[in-house]
């Protein structure tokens, strides 16, 4: 790896001087804007400003130092464990962090009295340095295990670690690597435990790291002038699901309400946005909606898709391994996409489209086969362009198969406090009814930070209700009662993929039962249930409609609440109470229209009656909501508004 010296006849390697990596600590001069720990009590975060105006903060890990004694006794545990274990007969990631642990457990106490005098909280110390450089990234673990990071890059020798922080953005941190040949031995470690090759004939390595994190790397100066640069793209090890996507405000639940009906009828689905947008995790997202028991084949150039489902077959690409120009042994994203017909796929799903693969994907589009996919692109008029230039060459006749388009940006959203803050958000969906020639379902607001939805008039959900001879209304029905579902679930802290996708499997399974048993479930954190005989349900049965197959959804018509016979006043000579009998004049017009409708009801009514009978905005109906339960005025239960006056 280091270059030599001759020496007597003998050839000796020149050991690089000075430190590898130099870590700088925080200047006294500089404001700490916020802390956290990594890992208690060994690493933590510090966000400094430097006093200079128009700084951005930096990023300093601070972690645990080690005395002498202590460095001794890791540089020979370190020595020892390098020698005796042997990294390809352990196995699994979980496998080695064990062998290395109960190593190094068992050589303290078997060599202890040769350590010298080491205090035995010091030996906490020693294996977390230990754990760290051997099964982690060394000086950079601690940001690869803060989850706040999205990705580390290095720009080269001298220059200091960038990191993209969710929150500052992109910011210098105070690692550095100060010598070229260690920098270079560095790239070679993380390539060789991601199974790929680098050197300086294969100066350009991609690659998928331990945790799924994707590493992209130039070896010396072959390609960089300034030597080795990698950066490391990190991912979650729990992709986000539908449920955190709404939580965080990416999209509303009408909007997932109604990815999940195009999901389930094998709708094409295109999310396209620039780097670092969320395309990729807002694909994961959606596969959380696709029924139980799809057959499922993915394509990608690296593996980052995530499925939370069995029938699954994963096919990744390979780059060749021939010298010079040659591709021999060239596996290309074309190959796997053409393979993946022959297995029969309801979704096939392509991380990202490029090249000549998309004329493949089109062809599969084109025969039945649901399709889901991610485009570099910032609108909807580049993407069309992308996809009927070369290399995709698809033909405008083919453009309608992508019959759903969603645009994802990273944005600037006000603060509560004032300034700005960034959050990713879907900023439009269009439906593709034929080339040139789209209509607009959803369009994020940024001076209101909500989306304006109206599927009412969706062309493809009328297509897809004549293709199954239902009426459009039941659609809409049935996306209402799926917002339920989804709403059901955010409030009962539903997020994980797990979850989220075993809740769906059962509503896919019988629908009638998991609405019901939702609408009357009490909100959580309730304290009584709503009686049974105030919830009066239609019939699932729909007049005309076919009889239900194996598996298939059964459209059921909207809960009606009305009030126990007890509860309800008689007579037109004694009108209702109103809200502005109460005491509520102060209340906004759509607060007071709310209790008024709701009272008129004998002091119950489901939410979906409330929003339907006072036709109001959907978000201003939930801000109202949550301001007249603040006040105590009213009380949920699951969807069931009651009145507390």
């Amino acid at each position: 790896m280091f270059p030599v010296l001759l020496l007597k006849g003998k050839k000796k390697e020149k050991k690089p001087e000075g430190p590898a990596v130099v870590v700088s600590p925080m200047p006294p001069e500089h404001d700490v804007v916020e802390e956290y720990w990594i890992k208690e009590p060994f690493a933590k975060v510090v966000i400094g400003q430097p006093p200079e105006k128009g700084v951005s903060p930096r990023y300093y890990v601070e972690e645990v130092t080690l005395t002498e004694n202590e460095t001794k006794a890791y540089t020979k545990i370190l020595d020892i464990l390098s020698k005796e274990l042997d990294p390809p007969e352990i196995g699994k990631e979980e496998d080695v962090r064990k062998e290395i642990v109960g190593g190094a457990r068992k050589l303290i106490k078997k060599y202890r009295s040769t350590f010298g005098r080491v205090e035995e909280s010091s030996w906490f110390k020693v294996l977390y340095y230990l754990e760290r450089d051997m099964l982690g990234f060394g000086q950079l673990n601690a940001i690869m295990d803060d989850y706040r990071v999205e990705d580390v890059s290095c720009d080269g020798v001298g220059s200091p670690l960038y990191v993209w922080h969710r929150k500052y953005e992109s910011i210098p941190t105070n690692i550095q690597f100060m010598n070229r040949d260690l920098l270079d031995d560095y790239i070679i470690k993380m390539a060789h435990k991601s199974g790929k090759h680098v050197s300086s004939a294969f100066p350009i390595v991609d690659a998928m790291l331990y945790g799924k994190h994707r590493l992209a790397a130039s070896f010396r100066d072959e390609v960089s002038p300034r030597g080795s640069t990698f950066t490391i793209r990190k991912f979650r090890e729990e992709p986000f699901s539908i449920v955190d996507l709404i939580d965080a405000g990416t999209v509303s639940v009408e909007m997932a309400a109604y990815f999940w009906m195009l999901l389930e009828n094998k709708a094409t689905v295109m999310v396209i946005g620039g780097t670092g947008s969320g395309k990729t995790t807002t694909l994961n997202a959606l596969c959380c909606l696709i029924k139980p028991g799809t057959k499922i084949v993915t394509v990608e150039e690296t593996a980052e898709l995530n499925m939370p489902v069995e029938n699954w077959v994963r096919f990744v690409s390979r780059e060749s391994y021939g010298l010079t120009g040659s591709k021999v042994g060239q596996i290309s994203l074309f190959d796997l996409v053409r393979t993946s017909l022959r297995y029969r796929p309801d979704y096939l799903i392509v991380g990202e489209v490029r090249g000549e693969e998309a004329f493949v994907l089109f062809q599969a589009l084109a025969t039945g086969h649901g399709g889901l996919s991610t485009l570099h692109a910032e609108n909807l008029d580049y993407a069309v362009k992308r996809l009927t230039s070369s290399p995709m060459n698809i033909a405008e006749s083919y453009v309608p198969l992508m019959n759903c388009c969603c645009l994802i940006e990273r944005v600037a959203l006000p603060h509560e406090r004032g300034g700005l803050t960034f959050g990713r958000r879907m900023r439009s969906v269009w439906e593709v009814l034929d080339y040139g020639k789209y209509a607009n379902v959803t369009e994020w607001s940024p001076n209101e930070d909500n989306f304006q939805t109206d599927y009412r008039s969706s062309y493809i959900l009328g297509k897809l209700a004549a293709r199954l001879g239902r009426s459009r209304k039941e659609f809409l029905d049935e996306i209402e009662r799926r917002e339920a579902v989804l709403r059901w679930m955010i409030e009962r802290g539903v997020r994980s993929v797990k979850d989220v996708s075993m809740v769906v499997a059962e509503y896919y399974s019988n629908p009638d039962a998991v609405y019901n048993r939702i609408m009357r479930e009490p909100s959580a954190g309730a304290e009584e249930e709503v009686p049974a005989e105030e919830i009066l349900v239609k019939p699932t049965a729909l007049a005309g409609a076919p009889e239900q197959a194996a598996g298939e959804v059964v459209f059921e018509a909207p809960v009606e609440v009305v009030a126990a016979p007890e509860t309800r006043k008689e007579g037109a000579s004694a009108p209702l109470p109103t809200a502005a009998d109460k005491g509520m004049g102060e209340l906004e017009d759509s607060m007071v229209r709310i209790m008024d409708l709701i009272m008129m009801h004998g002091g119950t009514a489901t939410v979906e009656m409330a929003l339907k009978e006072t036709g109001m905005d959907r978000d201003l109906f939930w801000r109202c909501i949550n301001v007249l339960k603040e006040l105590g005025y009213i009380k949920m239960k699951g969807f069931i508004i009651m009145s507390q006056l």
